[in-house]
Parts: C-alpha cells; sequence; structure tokens
C-alpha cells in the first residue's frame, strides 16, 4: 500500500496535496482501505468491530458476524519506502448462538491470538470459539463457550509465564470469571466469582476488572476483591475500598462439548493453492503493551483504600488443577445485556446517550492500572491511576468526552528497535478515541495525552481520516462512533521518507563572490567525488526514517496505523508554523518566542539513537538559522528584538555547533570570506532552501552597513566568531581549515568595518580597535586573505602588526617605511614611526635588515640610526668600524653622530682624530662661507672681555650662550676634544689642525691656546687668554695645571698634571704675572695683579715681584703679598730654629747611647808591636 502524507487527516494518494509538515506526536498510514466488509446478498451497514494483526496475517471482524483473513506480501526490497500490500485470504463465519432478544447483533466483538499456542479466541455475538493460526480452522473440537461477555487477561508481565506450557486466559461469563490454560487444549486453573465482567487487565496475580457499574481489583490466587470506583459517578450505589473474600469452590468438572452451527466454517476459495504454501510462524511472546499518563485525581475518587491484604493459603495447588478440562455447562446463556460493552460500543452519538459508559483499562506499568470514569458520555471523562493496593497514584487524565477506546504506548517495560538495534525508551502517551461538539454535529477525534510528565499542555487533538469515498457521502454520519483504537501483537516498520530527505547530507553551493577553492584540481574528479558522497548521503538517509508502530485505528471500511511522528518531522512542523511565511515577505516577521520554546523543549532531551541525534542536531541548527536571519532581515528602525533575544540567539548560536561558514554565507558583507574548500560545504538537506532563501532576501538590502542596528548585529556576529576561535585545535570539527580561514577573514573584515565606522564618525579611536589589534596579534589563519583586506582598507598599521605575529621583520619594516614616507594608512595608528623602527631594530637579529633600514633611519634621523648600530642591548652586535665605513657609504651625515657615540660615550679615542676631522670641517666650511658666522665669533669675545668680575670662564660662556646652529656645538665639541678631555695620553695631529686654523687664529681664540699649550708655547697661550679673551679664572687654572688642557668639562677640584712640578708652576705663574701687568685698564691690572699675588703668592719670590711691580705702586696695593711673603718666612726661620733644636737634642742622645755602650764594652788594651 502507498503510504499517505504524514500529516494527520491528509487525503489518500489521489487527493493528496502538498501540507504543511506536522507537529502532532503521531501521524495515519493507511493499513488498508476500502474493504468490502459486507458479505454477498447483505443489504445492512457493515463495519469493522475488532482487529488483530499477527505476523503477515491481517483478521478483521465485523459488524456482519464474520473475520476477513487477509495476507501480506512483503514490499519490493529495493524500495525502501514502500510498504507491505494484503490480499484477501478468505472470509471465516464464527459460530455463535442466535438471540431472539431484537436488539442488533454486535458481530464479532474480540479476537485474541494466542501466539506461543498459534491458537486464536474469538468472541462473537456473546459466544467464544477457538480456532487454529494462522487460517483460523477450528480448534478444540469445535469447542463453544456461550455467554461470553470478554475473553483476555492474558499477563502483561511477559517474562512470568514463559517457563509454563500454553498461554494463560481470562474468560468472562454471566456469574463469574474463569481462569484457562491454552495449551494442547484448554484447562481450567480456577474460577474467580466476579458476575458480567466486561474488561480485565492482569499483571502477574493482580487483576483489575470491570462490571457494568464498577471496576475492582483482584488477587487471583488468593481470591480476594478490593472494590474501587463506579464507572459512572452518579452512581451512587457502588462503594469502593471493601476487600471481599471471593474464594469459589468448584464442582466437578465436565468434558468441554462441541456446539455445532448450520453455518459451519465457511471459508472463502479464493486463498487457492497461495494459502496451502504458508506454514505455521513461531508465535510470538510479546503481549500487548500499555502505558499512561498522570494528572491530579478529582476529589470524589479519593475514597480510601485498605492496603493490599496478606497472602492467604491457596485453596489448591494449581499444577494438580491445571490438568482438570474446563467444565462448561450445556445450557446455552443469553447474550449479554444491553448495556454490555458490545451495545454500549454501538450507539450513536447523535442519539440520545445513556447514563451507561463502556469501561476501560489499561496497565501502563508493571504495578498501576488506568480506569476512565465520568458522569456521562456527553461529559468529559477522567482517566484515574490505581496502583496494586488499589490506591490512587500520579493523578487524572481529562478527556474532553467520555473516550469510547483508550491505549497505551510507552512504558517503563517497553521500547522501540530502531534500524541499528538499539532500543530506545518510549514517551509515554495515552491515546483516547473520543468526540468533539461542533456546530455541524459531532466529530470523532483521537486525544493523546502525555501521562509520564506533569504538563497540562501536553495534550494533543487528531483529527480521524475518513475515506473519500465517504467524505462527502450521506453515510458518513453513520461512521461516526465506529472508530476504535487497538494495540495490536505485530510490529509495523513505516518509512519516512522526509526524514531522511532533512537529515542527510547536501552540498551547500555558494554565490560566486565566495571564496571559493582556489587550488588547482581536475572538476571531472570533483564531480565524481560530490556523486559518490551524494549517492551515500541518500543511502545513509534511507536508514534514518524508519518508525514503528503497534497501534491501528479503524473507521468506516478503513484501516490506518498510528505511527509516533519521528522527532525531526515535529520540531521541524514548530519551526515552519513559527515562520509564517516564506522569508521572502518581510512583512511577517517570524515568532522568535516560538522558535525559542522549541529549543528549549529539547535542552535536556538524551538521544539514544543516530537519527534523534542528528535531529536535535538539525533542528537546533535550523532554529539558529532562521533566528540569525530574522535579526539581520528585520527593519531596524522597528524591530522589537531586545538586547536579551539576541544574547539569547548568539548563545544558540554557538551551541548549536552549526557550520559558522553557512550563517556567514546569508551576511552579504561576509559571504566572500567563505571558502568552500575542495570537498565545499556539506550540510542537513533540509537548511540548503533556507540558506538560499535568506541569502537572497539579504542579498537585495544589507541590513549590516546600513542599520541602525548596527552595532547590536555586528557584536552579536563578532562574538559568534570569536567563540568560534576559541575551538581551535578540536579533532571534531570537520574541515578545520576552511573553517578558521573563513571565521579569522570574517571577524577581521567585520572588525575593520566596525572600526572605520566607528572611527570615521567621532574622529577618536572606536572600541573596535583593540579588538582588532587583538586579532591580528594573537595570528590567523586566513593570511593571505587577511593581507588582502588590510591593504583594500589601507590599514598599514595593523598590517604590520599581523607580520609581527608571523615573524615577517622585512615585511614589517617595509610597511612601517611606507607610512614614514607618507603612504596612506587610514587609521594613522603609527606614532613616532622612525623611534618604533629603531626598537624593532633592536630585536631582531638578521644583520641584512638592520644594515638596510638602519642606514634607511640614519639618513632620515642620524641620532637615532646611529642608535641602532650603537645599542648595546641589541640582539646583534656590529664592529665599529664596520659601521664607520657603512655610514659613510649609505648615511654620510650619521657619521660624525656614530664617531661622537665612539669617542663620547664609548671613549674609544681611536676614533677622536676622525671625529676632530669632521667639527674643523665643520667649523671651517662655515667660516670661510659665512662672515656672519665670524661676526658671531667676534662678538662673542667682545662680550665676554666686557664682563666685569667675578665673571664664568668663557666656556661657560659660550655653552650658556651657545647659538642654535649645527657648527657651534660641534665648535664645543672640538674645543673639548682639543683641550684633551680624554686624558693625557690622547694625542692628535697636531700640525695638521695647526695648519688647517692658522687663517682663522683671529676667529679661534681658544682653539689657538689650546693648540699652543699643546706645543709648549705658554707665554703665547697666557698671552691670548690674558689679552685675547679676557679669560683670567682659566689662565689661573692654566698655571695650576701645568699648561695641561682647560677647555673640557671638569667636575670636582682640579688636580695638576702628572708631569707638572712646582717650578713649572712657578715658572708659568711668572708669566702669568707679566701678562697681568700688562694689562691695558689700570684698575683692572691693580685689581688682577693684587689678587693673584694674593691668592698665588706661594708660588713667588719676593725679590722677583718686588722687582717687576711699577715704582709708582705703594705697598698697600701689594700689602697682602708682603704680609704672606713675610709669615711664610717667619715661619720658615722659626722652623729652621726647632729643626735645628732638635737635629741637636738627637745629636746629644745618641752621643749619649754611644758612651754607654762604651762603658759596658770596657776598655780593650792593644799592644803595639
Amino acid at each position: 500500500m502507498e503510504a499517505l502524507d504524514d500529516a494527520p487527516g491528509v487525503l489518500p494518494r489521489k487527493r493528496r496535496r502538498k501540507a504543511p509538515t506536522s507537529t502532532s506526536s503521531y501521524v495515519f498510514r493507511p493499513l488498508l482501505e476500502d474493504i468490502a466488509l459486507a458479505p454477498e446478498g447483505y443489504t445492512s451497514k457493515v463495519h469493522i468491530t475488532c482487529i488483530e494483526l499477527w505476523a503477515s496475517n491481517l483478521y478483521i471482524g465485523t459488524s456482519a458476524a464474520e473475520i476477513l483473513h487477509y495476507v501480506a506480501i512483503p514490499p519490493d526490497p529495493a524500495d525502501f519506502t514502500a510498504s507491505p500490500s494484503y490480499i484477501f485470504a478468505s472470509r471465516l463465519q464464527p459460530t455463535y448462538n442466535q438471540t431472539s432478544t431484537g436488539s442488533p447483533a454486535p458481530g464479532v466483538q474480540q479476537i485474541l491470538v494466542l501466539p506461543r499456542v498459534s491458537k486464536a479466541c474469538v468472541l462473537c455475538n456473546g459466544t467464544l470459539t477457538f480456532y487454529s493460526l494462522p487460517e483460523l480452522s477450528p480448534a478444540f473440537s469445535h469447542t463453544v463457550v456461550p455467554g461470553c461477555s470478554w475473553v483476555g487477561g492474558a499477563n502483561q508481565n511477559q517474562s512470568h509465564d514463559e517457563h509454563e506450557d500454553g498461554q494463560t486466559i481470562m474468560i468472562c461469563i454471566k456469574s463469574r470469571i474463569r481462569l484457562v490454560r491454552i495449551g494442547d487444549e484448554p484447562r481450567k486453573i480456577r474460577n474467580i466469582e466476579f458476575p458480567s465482567c466486561l474488561a480485565i487487565a492482569r499483571r502477574d496475580n493482580f487483576a483489575c476488572v470491570a462490571d457494568t457499574q464498577a471496576y475492582a481489583l483482584l488477587d487471583v490466587e488468593n481470591q480476594q476483591k478490593i472494590s474501587l470506583f463506579p464507572i459512572s459517578s452518579l452512581d451512587e450505589n457502588a462503594a469502593g475500598g471493601q476487600v471481599e473474600d471471593i474464594s469459589f469452590h468448584p464442582e466437578p468438572s465436565r468434558p468441554l462439548s462441541g456446539m455445532g452451527d448450520p453455518r459451519g466454517h465457511g471459508r472463502s476459495t479464493s486463498l487457492g493453492t497461495f494459502v496451502s504454501g504458508i506454514g505455521r510462524r513461531s508465535p510470538q511472546s510479546r503481549s500487548q503493551e500499555r502505558s499512561g499518563r498522570n494528572t491530579s485525581p478529582e476529589p470524589e475518587l479519593r475514597a480510601a483504600s485498605p492496603l493490599r491484604p496478606p497472602d492467604r493459603p491457596r485453596s489448591g495447588s494449581v499444577t494438580s488443577n491445571a490438568a482438570k478440562r474446563l467444565s462448561i455447562s450445556d445450557k446455552a446463556l443469553p447474550p449479554p445485556p444491553d448495556h454490555t460493552l458490545s451495545q454500549l460500543a454501538l450507539r450513536n452519538p447523535s442519539d440520545s446517550f445513556s447514563t451507561n459508559m463502556t469501561p476501560h483499562i489499561c496497565s501502563p506499568t508493571p504495578t498501576e492500572f488506568l480506569l476512565t470514569t465520568g458522569t456521562s458520555p456527553e461529559e468529559p471523562g477522567v482517566g484515574i491511576f490505581v496502583n496494586l493496593d488499589g490506591d490512587v497514584v500520579r493523578g487524572t487524565l481529562q478527556f474532553d468526552r467520555y473516550p469510547t477506546s483508550v491505549v497505551v504506548d510507552g512504558n517503563d517495560q517497553s521500547a522501540i528497535v530502531s534500524t541499528t538495534g538499539i532500543q530506545q525508551p518510549l514517551e509515554c502517551y495515552i491515546l483516547a478515541s473520543t468526540f468533539q461538539r461542533k456546530e455541524e454535529g459531532h466529530k470523532e477525534v483521537i486525544e493523546v495525552h502525555r501521562w509520564d510528565i506533569d504538563d497540562a499542555n501536553s495534550t494533543e487533538h487528531l483529527d480521524i481520516p475518513f475515506p473519500f469515498e465517504e467524505e462527502n457521502s450521506d453515510d458518513v454520519g453513520s461512521a461516526l462512533g465506529h472508530a476504535r483504537l487497538r494495540v495490536i501483537l505485530s510490529h509495523n516498520s513505516a518509512s519516512f521518507v522526509e526524514v531522511g530527505e532533512r537529515l542527510r547530507l547536501g552540498r551547500l553551493r555558494l554565490p560566486s563572490n565566495s571564496q571559493a577553492q582556489k587550488t588547482d584540481s581536475v572538476p571531472a574528479l570533483m564531480t565524481t567525488a560530490e556523486d559518490n558522497r551524494n549517492q551515500e548521503e541518500q543511502a545513509f538517509g534511507q536508514r534514518l526514517g524508519a518508525q514503528s508502530s503497534r497501534i491501528v485505528l479503524w473507521s468506516g471500511s478503513s484501516i490506518w496505523w498510528l505511527i509516533r511522528n519521528p522527532l525531526v518531522l515535529r520540531l521541524d512542523g514548530m519551526i515552519e508554523m513559527a515562520m509564517g511565511s516564506l522569508p521572502d515577505q518581510r512583512h511577517q516577521e517570524v515568532d522568535r518566542a516560538k522558535i525559542s520554546r522549541t529549543i528549549s523543549s529539547i535542552q535536556d532531551f538524551d538521544a539514544n539513537t543516530e537519527t534523534d541525534f542528528l535531529s536535535l542536531k538539525y533542528i537546533r541548527q535550523k532554529a539558529v538559522l532562521i533566528l540569525f536571519a530574522d535579526t539581520l532581515s528585520r527593519d531596524p528602525s522597528a524591530s522589537t528584538i531586545s538586547n536579551t533575544g539576541l544574547r539569547t540567539t548568539e548563545k544558540v548560536m554557538v551551541d548549536s555547533g552549526l557550520d559558522p561558514r553557512i550563517l556567514l554565507s546569508i551576511v552579504p558583507l561576509l559571504r566572500e570570506e567563505v571558502i568552500e574548500g575542495k570537498q565545499g560545504i556539506w550540510i542537513h538537506n533540509g537548511l540548503i532552501w533556507v540558506v538560499k532563501e535568506y541569502a537572497q532576501v539579504l542579498s537585495q538590502s544589507d541590513p549590516i552597513r546600513g542599520s541602525l542596528r548596527y552595532s547590536e548585529s555586528a557584536n552579536m556576529i563578532k562574538r559568534f566568531l570569536a567563540a568560534w576561535r576559541q575551538r581551535k585545535g578540536f579533532g571534531s570539527i570537520a574541515d578545520e581549515a576552511e573553517v578558521f580561514q573563513s571565521v579569522d577573514a570574517a571577524l577581521l573584515h567585520l572588525l575593520l568595518h566596525q572600526d572605520g565606522e566607528q572611527s570615521g564618525k567621532s574622529g577618536l579611536p572606536s572600541a573596535a580597535r583593540a579588538e582588532l589589534y587583538s586579532l591580528v596579534d594573537s595570528g590567523v589563519d586566513c593570511f593571505e586573505r587577511a593581507v588582502v583586506l588590510l591593504e583594500q582598507n589601507r590599514r598599514l598599521y595593523v598590517l604590520s602588526r599581523l607580520y609581527q605575529n608571523r615573524k615577517m621583520a622585512g615585511k614589517v619594516l617595509e610597511t612601517w617605511r611606507r607610512i614614514i614616507e607618507g603612504e596612506e594608512d587610514a587609521g594613522n595608528e603609527l606614532r613616532d614611526g622612525e623611534n618604533e623602527i629603531r626598537k624593532y631594530l633592536a630585536k631582531i637579529r638578521d644583520i641584512n635588515l638592520i644594515q638596510e633600514y638602519g642606514t634607511w633611519l640614519a639618513r632620515r634621523n642620524a641620532d637615532l640610526g646611529v642608535q641602532v648600530f650603537a645599542d648595546d642591548n641589541s640582539r646583534a652586535k656590529f664592529i665599529p668600524e664596520d659601521v664607520v665605513q657603512l655610514l659613510q657609504e649609505q648615511a654620510p651625515e650619521a657619521v660624525k653622530v656614530y664617531l661622537e657615540h665612539l669617542v663620547f660615550g664609548k671613549k674609544k679615542v681611536l676614533y677622536a682624530n676622525r671625529l676632530i676631522t669632521y667639527y674643523l670641517d665643520s667649523v671651517l666650511q662655515v667660516l670661510e662661507t659665512s662672515d656672519e658666522a665670524r661676526s658671531i665669533l667676534g662678538q662673542s669675545y667682545e662680550s665676554y672681555r666686557a664682563l666685569q668680575p667675578p665673571k664664568p670662564t668663557y666656556r661657560q660662556f659660550i655653552m650658556d650662550n651657545a647659538v642654535p646652529v649645527p657648527w657651534w656645538q660641534d665648535r664645543l665639541r672640538l674645543l673639548e676634544l682639543l683641550g684633551g678631555s680624554h686624558g693625557a695620553d690622547f694625542s692628535y695631529d697636531l700640525d695638521n689642525i695647526l695648519g688647517r686654523i692658522e687663517p682663522f687664529e683671529q676667529d679661534l681664540v681658544p682653539e689657538s691656546i689650546i693648540l699652543d699649550g699643546r706645543q709648549g708655547r705658554h707665554k703665547q697661550a697666557l698671552r691670548l687668554l690674558t689679552h685675547g679673551l679676557g679669560d683670567y679664572h682659566t689662565a689661573i687654572n692654566y698655571c695650576l695645571m701645568g699648561g695641561a688642557s682647560i677647555f673640557h668639562p671638569i667636575s670636582g677640584s682640579l688636580t695638576p698634571s702628572e708631569t707638572s712640578t712646582r717650578e713649572d708652576q712657578a715658572t708659568l705663574f711668572g708669566y702669568l704675572l707679566t701678562e697681568f701687568l700688562r694689562i691695558e685698564d689700570a684698575s683692572n691690572r691693580l685689581e688682577r695683579t693684587s689678587e693673584l699675588l694674593e691668592r698665588f703668592g706661594r708660588w713667588y719670590d719676593v725679590r722677583e715681584v718686588l722687582r717687576m711691580i711699577p715704582e709708582s705702586w705703594s705697598v698697600e696695593l701689594v700689602s697682602g703679598f708682603l704680609v704672606g711673603a713675610f709669615r711664610r718666612l717667619v715661619h720658615d726661620k722659626h722652623e729652621g730654629m726647632v729643626v735645628k733644636a732638635l737635629s741637636g737634642a738627637e745629636n746629644l742622645q745618641v752621643a749619649a747611647a754611644f758612651a754607654e755602650k762604651c762603658r759596658i764594652a770596657g776598655a780593650q788594651i792593644e799592644e803595639v808591636q
């Protein structure tokens, strides 16, 4: 049979139209349609009353007291979507007793298949008969049980009776229940006194039963009963909570009697040879699975129930009684009363409903039973859970109307087996067929309740699909009241093609402006590989859509499977409902709250199968994709998305594991950063159309470039990409290289755009700039693309930081040089670029780069350029001679600076002569070409001579009044070098220097003084100091230093030259006195001479001084010198006297000591020959 669409209530294939994905928990799939129920010549309306499916055999009971036998033909194994087709095999008329009550006969009421013993029990019009499987041939010599109202009660704890032969069932007759074991023959185990039983569910020794009025709990082993509550809450006669002893003493057993039927066991000849070839299948041991759900019990049903009564001794040995045959009276019992299950089931809802209601009993767990109660069939019903002690547990279920049938699907014992062989626990549902009152009349629906969770909003309603032939006919109303649910023995496996089509992977083809795979490849090979993978994915998808079910629904002349809607289809339907219209219809926005609830609903869902795992992944990714696209596609001025909503979207974006390239592919600004790679981008096939739709919509207007919500949307994308960057190195990420290249490129592009927009508006660095720096400093995988982006955006400084991260020193320096030389840097971020180059050169070891950029820097800034080669902390070391030669070739202007570093900084006097030459060249070149320079020098001499004592030295004077021109500074350094700042051992080419400055002796007075001193021409040097400069203080220092250099920085006290003596100093002071006495200004002459004689008189001879001073000078002018001289003479005289006296005393002391030694030695007489 061909499958219908998976939405509830769809039409058969001949009128099928495309419907939205169903969000219900169950969907309908046809099992068999348009069944010819009525036999030939039958004029009454015939409907289905019961169904059973065992192995490949489908048994359908009808209201015409017939069983239709169909046999399944397996589908073509190559067509995984095909379902079995059923062919008609036979039509059976079960044996039953004719009644004369006048009420309509119910027909076939039950078909109970016992697979372990290959038997079937058929209840038809109150008569129970037995048949052999699969062809339903009479068994047990046409044994019949008249007056039967119900059969069943097989132990639902499947493993309990596995060690026993046969299967134990419970047969309900008018006055009692018989426990019978069916094997090679039926064997009565015991009778249980419980009359008019209409329904039973058994767990081991405990059975929950119902009669026409109330429910009860039976201990079938100990023969005790606990009354529960009435079926109708209006029944005041039924009392609950009472414990009764219902033990029964059996009469002598009688053999079963066969009852003939003139109709016999008629069979159709259409089965033919095909049926004769079908052997008996091995019986299945699985019993009917049932389950339930909970809400709170109603107050009137909370009657106190006693605890489970203690076990009492058994009345007899079960094993000994098992061999006794079941004795049934030959007397035919009357059929059940009108209010039995069969009569209640046939009532039409359009008629006036009776207060009597059909009892329903299910056992959702091994320790619980679900019972239904209410006030009337037209009023709401209640489902109540009781345990084996008769206590109400859990809560209650609320039915819109009292149900006509109830089944359970899924409990703690049941599971479905996936295609991988893994058992997955089911969600637990209660399904009930009931009515809804509509304006046009009553409508039958299926209510679906979850009983394993406490959620009042979990109830669903499924419309029962009527066959098309009856939809518009006058007989539609006659089908109402005949829709029933049942859990059958055999499982049905249905394939949902939509599941595989959504979950399998497909290749996402990006627009041409994205970064497709750039490596060379053979197109034919790539096409072949893609085709092969598509075939693999299609084969994989075919395995994912299989669902299993045991629930069937029949209505009218058709039967449907009620199959759980796959998780992915349910959730996908919810998302499609939240999407509203297609994404290109911008007037209707996505219901973000619905999508968020859908995501939350699966937050704690544990996926136990591959299909569920992929389904959850697919749903999360689709939800994320829609939320993300909706955020970008909304009108910024009218959008109501809060920052919390954006944060929520961002969180699910990160948690979904969706390939970030998919999200980037729909953002026009960032789409071109997506890299597909050789294999392309493979995503769930169900996501491809969403990506394409939103990509087309967003391409028409870029929401990031012009949106008022730019910062929020961009920041969301930025944080998402940053979160993905933290996953680098995770081995579970497919296409890792392409993914992270795309992520880094998109993040860089976004930060560049964001920084450019924000900085352009404020003129100040934006907050995104720090993030931009952090990104490039940490390194990016898309290096080549990053270079292109930075070049396009003219962000050279950021480009240099990118090169630094890759340790590409040459590129770093080249980029900085471009900025310094004037190339546009949009960020204007390189501050003090030349100094940055100097510091960077100190960190690298590449000699060639240091030489190239060091000399380039020296040409631009000699001081910084020289520091590159002179830095002691630099990682590269240079020989000074090599540096001098390099600078002479590449940066001549920096040679002098480097020599100054060597001479003054490193005290390397070896290079002093070169430096002196550079200084002389600088000074003499200016003096030769500039009269102004000569004027400045002459004016400085005059200005200094005009100063009145006390005044600074000439050197201090010219330093304090330095002219801001280079040659002036060079002259100061020249004076320092010539003056011997590097010690007495330092020597230079004196003759060469004298020859060069000789034409400028009048302009270079200090230089001449130093050179005269070096030649020993002290008189000439002192004459220039006294008369040329008027620097008397320096002249005195010159004498004290013994003619050593005076024009260099001196700290602390002066120390005479190592080669000078007091006599040399006295000679120099004599020369100086002569020059002082020649000072033209009389007052200045007297003052300077008197000061000289008074302070340094010890170096002068009094007679020589008195001879040199003019006679016109009064004694008072030299009184200080004379007083000092006389004091020194008196001091010398007294000192001589003391020395003489001390010497005399010492002589006497020595003489006394000699005399004493002579005495001791005594006289020695020598004979003279």
